[in-house]
């Protein structure tokens, strides 16, 4: 927390120094006006918990893995990966809390999506190279833009202008083919007021589960012009991906059976030695029997090739700050998003009718079920803009703040396939849409106060408005009324988030914290389309207290951060999962989660630095009820078991961060460290339903030097899971019942595991002109 924040200034501090250094000449152009949009931002007199980590920091880590994997050493944090190996579909969970209630700004601008209230990594590939520096703030934090934070906050500032001429190259390769090439270029200052930078980066791998292939490609442009006194910037990012469905895991049978990296999506047929087909239902543990035999027996497993999911996403910004006096600062952002995509499947014995489609006769038999290749699409665009405007004097630094946002997509689906299909297919039909719209505002004002004697008062009021509507026929089938779900959603919240807290500088090493903030988040698209189609998802609220303490020296920092975060009707994960492989969430009334972060830094003169922390947490569901229904199909009786108290699921008890480095002269060395203790995936508290602790390391070796006509070269090699460690770090779960020969309900549990890459190896290098 407070050791990485101070660890920021000083490096900041340095920064500035090393500039003095410039020609006379140069000195106004330093003090030129970047584009900045800080006000969501906390300083160091902020009383919440974040962590402020540089531009350096990330591209000590920057080889290929995404964002999430490079922030997995904050407090907190645990990461998770699809295809093993930190490359593709990851996600990033603070205290617990998962991507949705993770708040994403990049200078101020939301990146959730709106619906889905989640930031797919996959679609930003290589953002980290673009990125200055970034802010993690944990709890409910500072009032921001976009989706609420409900476990904690991420703000991104991108690349500032550079004074001079520059260019870079930097490449990796590695296990599982793995591969990242970016190119980076720019102007430096053109008449003392231009500036332009261009990045493009490719990045690719097989990834360590079968077929978990991911290919990405992005690019990052920005323009600017600057003076004393305003700035000007046009940014334009964007990401196309192409990656192989990895999301259905593998059951603990058929990671037995077929071995840790076994992916079952795809999955057609089995083809016997004398071309016979067979399909066995590997979901389930006498599937996976017949398909081990069948296997032995010389057959073959059969996948489709083009179980891939395909998104192209482009973002627009255009940021002006203004300073008009010393103590008066103006901050606005324009932005528009484009996000346009699709994933293909094969299905297996899918109800024809379900698909707009009629039943045919084959040899007189009435044919109801086949297998067959379904697209499902979208096609969206989010845009608004943001503005701030700051005020700062001797005791006071304040700000009023907001934007205005709208969301409008559409979600449809086509047939492509039908496996020996009679009738007319048009593959151009849809047999779902349905759109969706979202406005979403909010003002905020808030101000830190020096009181005198070190001691200042900080005060956040935040006002959000949200209107969502949906509309159309969803993809879900309605027994009821035999026909796919209607969507007739419009719902309207009106959230005000109070914050409040008291810092004390004690004296120039010690600072004591303490904070109130209330926080409220409107429900996910999947809230109201994965749950029972006559109950809509309630909003949630969250009361955060936060109560922090910070030692720092030249060359020890400490620190300890208590938290309490008190939900009301949180929608909290099941575990289970849809057919898309997202996660499903239900509200639960009463939960909360308490904890203390620990934190320790040292940093000696001879090049020797140790970074460690620590979070010891209780997550709980209060008064829990488990329902189960009989092979899962709710329009069965529902039988409620009462659990008590139980640990929210994903919610680990301890998450231990350990990072030794050592530099001398051009050589550097890390030994990063990561604990996590076990997580039950349910909120039944089932130890037959849980993902067990994990300790895992890297080792990073890199050496820097310089070349005639070359600012440095940088080569090295990064060892992840050094010590070779089985374990998994995602997965779904779930339960029903069945009925015996007396007609006794008996329980039946199932689970399924993220598997993750063993030892595996990325050699890099870095070129900087």
């Amino acid at each position: 927390m407070r050791k990485h924040a101070m660890a920021a200034c000083l490096l900041m501090a340095t920064l500035s120094v090393c500039a003095q250094t410039h020609e006379k000449d140069s000195l106004r152009v330093i003090n030129l006006q970047e584009v900045e949009v800080i006000s969501t931002r906390a300083t160091g007199t902020t009383p919440v918990a974040f962590t402020n980590v540089s531009k350096e920091q990330l591209k000590k880590q920057n080889f290929g893995q995404d964002l999430p994997y490079l922030l997995s050493m904050i407090p907190s944090a645990i990461t998770t990966s699809d295809a093993g190996a930190g490359i593709g579909y990851t996600t990033l969970r603070i205290r617990g809390t998962d991507g949705t209630r993770i708040n994403v700004t990049a200078n101020g601008i939301p990146i959730n999506d709106a619906e889905s209230h989640t930031v797919f990594w996959v679609n930003l590939p290589d953002f980290a190279s673009s990125v200055k520096d970034l802010q993690v703030q944990r709890g409910a934090g500072t009032s921001t833009n976009g989706a609420g934070a409900f476990g904690g906050s991420i703000n991104m500032q991108t690349g500032d202008f550079s004074l001079k001429p520059y260019a870079e190259i930097n490449a990796s390769y590695g296990s599982f083919n793995t591969h990242k090439e970016t190119v980076k270029v720019g102007t430096g200052l053109i008449n003392e007021h231009w500036s332009f930078d261009v990045r493009l980066s490719n990045i690719s791998s097989d990834g360590y589960i079968d077929r978990a292939s991911v290919g990405l490609n992005s690019y990052y442009a920005q323009g600017g012009y600057y003076n004393d006194n305003t700035s000007v910037k046009l940014i334009t990012f964007g990401g196309k991906e192409r990656t192989y469905h990895a999301w259905n895991y593998a059951s603990k049978d058929q990671m037995a059976v077929f071995g840790r990296r076994f992916n079952s999506c795809g999955y057609m047929y089995i083809g016997d030695k004398s071309g016979g087909i067979h399909q066995p239902e590997i979901d389930y543990d006498y599937g996976v029997k017949e398909a081990d035999q069948l296997i032995k027996n010389g057959g073959t497993f059969h996948f489709y090739d083009d179980q891939t999911d395909n998104y192209v996403q482009k973002n627009y910004h255009l940021l002006v700050n203004h300073t008009f006096t010393p103590q008066w600062r103006l901050n606005a952002g324009l932005h528009y998003t484009t996000g346009d995509g699709y994933y293909q499947e094969y299905k297996i014995g899918r109800k024809l009718v379900e698909y707009g489609m009629k039943p045919y006769e084959v040899s007189g038999e009435n044919v109801t079920k086949s297998d067959l290749v379904r697209k499902k699409a979208m096609d969206n665009w989010f845009g608004g803009g943001i503005f701030s405007v700051s005020y700062t004097n001797d005791r006071l630094n304040a700000s009023l703040g907001g934007g205005l946002n709208r969301y409008d997509g559409d979600h449809f689906g086509k047939v492509l396939w039908v496996k020996n299909y009679l009738g007319q297919l048009n593959p151009d039909n849809d047999y779902y849409r349905n759109n969706a719209t979202k406005n979403d505002g909010n003002i905020y004002l808030k101000a830190n106060y020096e009181l005198g004697g070190g001691v200042s008062a900080y005060a956040d009021l935040q006002y959000r408005h949200i209107t969502y509507k949906m509309h159309g026929r969803n993809d879900k089938w309605n027994d009821d009324t035999n026909a796919l779900q209607t969507l007739h959603i419009e719902d309207k919240f009106d959230f005000f988030n109070p914050k409040a807290g008291l810092f004390w500088q004690i004296n120039t090493n010690n600072r004591l914290y303490g904070s109130f903030s209330v926080a409220h988040k409107e429900p996910t698209r999947n809230n109201y389309t994965d749950g029972k189609l006559t109950e809509h998802p309630k909003a949630e609220r969250l009361f955060d207290y936060e109560l922090g303490y910070t030692f720092a020296n030249s060359w020890l920092n400490l620190g300890a951060n208590l938290y309490y975060m008190d939900y009301k009707n949180q929608l909290v994960l099941t575990g289970e999962k849809n057919e898309i492989g997202e996660a499903v969430a239900a509200n639960v009334p009463d939960s909360y989660r308490m904890g203390i972060e620990l934190m320790a830094g040292l940093k000696l003169n001879c090049g020797f630095q140790w970074d460690i922390n620590a979070t010891f947490s209780r997550n709980r569901v209060e008064n829990f009820s488990e329902t189960l229904y009989e092979w899962e199909d709710p329009t069965t009786e529902a039988w409620k078991i009462d659990r008590g108290n139980t640990p929210i699921s994903f919610s680990p008890d301890f998450i231990l961060n350990n990072r030794f480095s050592y530099t001398y002269r051009g050589f550097e060395a890390s030994l990063q460290s990561q604990y996590v203790s076990k997580q039950y995936m349910t909120n039944a508290k089932r130890d037959d339903q849980i993902l067990d602790a994990y300790f895992v390391s890297n080792l990073n070796l890199a050496y820097t030097f310089k070349l005639p006509r070359m600012k440095s070269v940088t080569v090295g090699c990064t060892i992840y899971n050094l010590f070779n460690e089985t374990y998994e770090n995602n997965g779904f779960a779930g339960s029903g019942y069945s009925l015996n020969d007396a007609g006794e309900k008996e329980r039946y549990s199932y689970a399924t595991y993220a598997a993750q890459a063993g030892t595996n190896v990325l050699g890099h290098i870095s070129l900087s002109f």
